[in-house]
């Protein structure tokens, strides 16, 4: 609850409390017993202390006077959503910024004018221009500054965890959810109006519970409505849901209606002013009345004009660096699960018509309650009937979700969870004609032109693959997906780079075999990267465009950083000034910081989403110092999946699938390190041509059942497991500093260099499918090669994704880089009260696993 502060007025205020209940009540001074000329006996300091009220008394005494409008100094006349007079203290209301601004400020308000106590408090108008401003938000947030207001109540159905990062209510059984008695249901439309009132009135502590509860339920029926208000879409909410009073606080308002409305004064939108007006302004109000307007007469019998049929340009309501947090949210959980969403979209608009996306919120229990501490509440053990909550599929990637641009950054976003760049077409193609069956928008055809030349990397698919796309035709436009000229510049581009890797003379050593020391990184580069500065000598001299027209795309050759998108750490408790203040910059390359640091992102980068990738005018334009490195061949991108990491023992790797890139194998692996403590590391490892392929990460189900396994599982082609509802809330951890290393040396090396893989048998876990040899084109005949990369980890309900980038290493054969790190455990390990892993009794669910994107390019 919000402490009041004790200012001057507010001593004046106790000393009148006091007296009043030391002196006689007025029937005992109009009583003929009672002698009003009799001196009244003042009370002893002793008696003064017994009769002192507590702080629990006194707060209680002045929620009462909200509740009661009792000894009201101002009136505010609110004028918004809503129209409404509410009778107010200005001693409380100062807490909030605004408030404080308008009546210590020196504006007009700050001097209370002298008027007669039975003409009411002085009436002041306050105008909202922010539509996302309701009439239970801004209830809420006063009564918050009375110390008081109804408890919010976070429906279960909307909290995803751990166990069940899809949230209870997207599958299983409807959770038990009714409101308890007194609460006020905190569905996601409150939330985000709560915010904005919150921002707008200048309550930090408000703003700040507001975003926790928010980043706290972002799942698959409310990450559209998060995602829109972010970008400054107003709030879509039933009008009755508008109007609607905050539980408890019924009666503060004295609701305005057009009968009842009286002529006031009008004022812009961002400003106050006083009820009270002066013969002018009734002059005024009585010729508008009239209607008198001053006009050419040539222009009085014109027939009115039509309305013009141009774009309406819609209100855009953005609220700094909070709408980013909560836009980072979103755009995380949508990398993460979009793929699994697209599932379901696709099989729901095969149906009669496509579904919405209503949010499962249960009905509302109106009652009142008087005090309120605490924003989340536990879960009513009522056993009345409820209202059953809808299982329908929500809209991410149909219209009504995302909108083109959107869809096209997603789908080309180095963040994106799909197996591999041929799975990114195949869901790109799916997106595309989801769309298209519900008409042909010609703005959104320009978007999947660029879509399907920028956004996938066709030079990185086998030849097959990439004869078969330029044969694959839309079934509504009849066109090719893809640009028959950008796949043959892909094949060009994959030629030129198997010859260069191919043709490198290193005839000292053995692909197959491991080296004894890695030899320094620039040495074993090929040559392909190339700063900007040569970018811009290699331009043309004709070209006098300080801005080239060569579109030809660079990738930036990463450098050390770690980097948390979607993270809310920081916000409990802070002032309004620091939930406004930018995080601190990218750390300098040249620093030894491992702290994973917040990110800054806006809409316009798409919150982190948006491809690094660049044009030599965007190379130019982002790199004044001419040094940053880029690379022509686009990076390799693949993601990988575990599941069960909490039963997985010291000294054990649990690997993810074997990719093939640039002639070389690779795959991923996790690890529990207990070195300082418990971490979780997870690294990139060059897999040996001779050495066997490790089994691959499975869910115990799947394993059991596929014995010829060449997917990883649960991936975007196939469907989510059906889970139990689950009550528990997920939270987002703190950040500790993580360390980069290279192949974890606490394992026995066996004869090929390796540490000890782990293989499930039939019924444990962790569990494994049987392993996969990828197909080889060709091989790189360099014993050690030298790459950059970039893994992203996503938290255990997506709505944030850790992302540690290297700058180019060098990997022999059997050597790993990667990074430990205790937030991927406090993540995705259960640890027990001695600080251990817990051991897991039974598998975890399917959706619950650990989920990582790759990013791979040579030098």
């Amino acid at each position: 609850m919000t402490l009041l502060t004790t200012s001057a007025a507010e001593a004046n205020f106790l000393s009148s409390v006091r007296v009043l209940h030391a002196s006689p009540s007025l029937p005992e001074l109009y009583s003929s017993s009672h002698n009003i000329h009799r001196p009244v006996r003042r009370s002893s300091p002793s008696h003064m202390n017994t009769a002192a009220l507590s702080s629990v008394d006194l707060q209680q005494h002045i929620y009462n006077s909200l509740l009661e409008s009792r000894t009201a100094d101002v009136s505010l006349h609110i004028r918004g959503t809503w129209e409404a007079i509410y009778k107010l203290h200005r001693v409380v209301l100062i807490q909030s910024g605004f408030f404080s601004s308008l009546f210590t400020a020196g504006f007009l308000e700050s001097s209370p004018k002298l008027r007669s106590n039975l003409r009411g408090p002085e009436e002041i108008d306050v105008i909202f221009d922010d539509r996302n401003i309701t009439r239970a938000a801004f209830e809420i947030c006063i009564a918050r500054l009375y110390g008081g207001g109804p408890l919010l109540y976070v429906p279960p159905s909307l909290i995803p965890s751990t166990s069940h990062p899809l949230t209870p209510s997207f599958s299983g059984s409807p959770l038990p959810s009714d409101t308890p008695k007194g609460n006020h249901t905190a569905s996601p439309q409150l939330l985000l109006s709560l915010l904005a009132t919150a921002v707008y009135l200048s309550i930090p502590s408000m703003a700040s519970q507001a975003v926790n509860c928010i980043m706290n339920t972002v799942g698959p029926y409310t990450v559209i409505p998060y995602l829109n208000f972010s970008i400054g879409k107003a709030i879509e909410a039933r009008p009755d849901h508008i109007a609607e009073a905050a539980v408890g606080l019924e009666n503060i308002a004295q609701l305005v209606t057009s009968e009842s409305r009286a002529p006031s004064t009008s004022c812009s939108p961002l400003c106050t002013s006083s009820s009270k007006q002066d013969p002018a302004d009734d002059l005024s109000d009585k010729l508008l009345d009239l209607d008198v307007q001053k006009e050419d007469p040539a222009e009085s019998d014109e027939v009115e004009s039509e309305p013009d049929d141009g774009p309406v340009r819609e209100p855009h309501f953005h609220y700094g660096l909070l709408s980013d947090k909560i836009g980072e949210a979103a755009a995380c959980w949508i990398a993460r699960w979009g793929a699994d969403m697209l599932i379901h979209e696709e099989k729901a608009s095969r149906g009669p018509e496509l579904p919405v996306t209503p949010v499962p919120v249960p009905a509302q229990n109106v009652s009142s309650r008087k005090r309120a501490d605490t924003m989340f509440a536990k879960p009513s053990s009522s056993s009345e009937p409820i209202i059953p909550e809808p299982r329908v599929t929500p809209v991410i990637w149909a219209r009504g979700g995302l909108n083109s641009k959107w869809v096209r950054q997603i789908l080309g976003s180095d963040l994106l969870f799909v197996k591999g760049e041929r799975e990114r077409y195949d869901m790109a193609c799916t997106v595309v004609e989801l769309r298209r069956r519900q008409g042909i928008d010609e703005e959104e055809e320009k978007d999947w032109e660029i879509l399907f030349r920028e956004g996938i990397y066709y030079a990185n698919l086998l030849v097959d693959d990439i004869i078969a796309i330029s044969q694959h035709v839309s079934p509504t436009t009849g066109r090719p997906f893809a640009p028959l000229s950008v796949l043959q510049e892909a094949h060009w581009n994959q030629s030129l780079l198997r010859c260069q890797i191919t043709t490198k003379v290193n005839p000292t050593s053995s692909p197959s075999s491991p080296s004894s020391s890695p030899p320094p990184s620039r040495e074993k580069e090929l040559g392909l990267s190339i700063t900007t500065a040569e970018i811009l000598a290699r331009l043309p001299a004709s070209n006098s465009s300080p801005y080239p027209a060569d579109d030809k795309l660079y990738h930036p050759v990463g450098h050390d950083s770690s980097v948390r998108i979607g993270d809310s750490g920081g916000i409990e408790g802070a002032s309004m000034d620091q939930l406004f203040e930018s995080p601190p910059p990218l750390a300098n390359p040249s620093t030894d910081s491992k702290a994973p640091i917040r990110a800054t992102t806006t809409e316009a980068d798409f919150f982190g989403l948006k491809s690094e990738r660049q044009t030599a005018a965007g190379c130019i334009a982002s790199d004044a110092t001419g040094k940053a490195r880029w690379s022509p061949y686009p990076p390799f991108r693949f993601a990988v999946e575990f599941w069960d990491i909490d039963a997985l023992k010291e000294k054990s790797r649990l690997h993810s699938q074997t990719i093939w890139y640039a002639g070389s194998l690779f795959n991923v692996y996790v690890q529990v390190i207990r070195k300082k403590g418990i971490q979780l590391g997870v690294y990139l490892h060059r897999q040996s041509n001779i050495d066997p392929i490790p089994a691959a990460s499975a869910p115990l189900s799947l394993s059991r059942t596929e014995n010829t396994h060449n997917r990883v599982p649960s991936l975007p082609l196939l469907s989510a497991s059906q889970s139990s509802p689950s009550m528990a809330t997920h939270y987002s951890p703190s950040i500790h500093p993580p360390s980069r290393s290279t192949t974890p040396g606490s394992s026995p090396p066996t004869s090929s260099g390796l540490t000890t893989s782990f293989t499930s048998s039939p019924s444990t876990i962790p569990a494994t499918s049987p392993p996969v040899a990828p197909v080889q084109p060709y091989r790189d005949p360099r014993p050690a090669v030298s790459a950059y990369f970039t893994i992203s980890c996503a938290s255990s309900t997506g709505s944030s994704i850790t992302r540690f980038t290297s700058v180019p290493d060098v990997f022999s054969v059997s050597q790993s880089w990667g990074w430990k790190s205790s937030s991927l455990r406090t993540e995705h390990l259960e640890v027990g009260p001695d600080g251990q892993p817990a051991k897991p009794t039974v598998p975890a669910p399917r959706m619950s696993s650990l989920r990582a994107t790759i990013v791979l390019g040579i030098v």
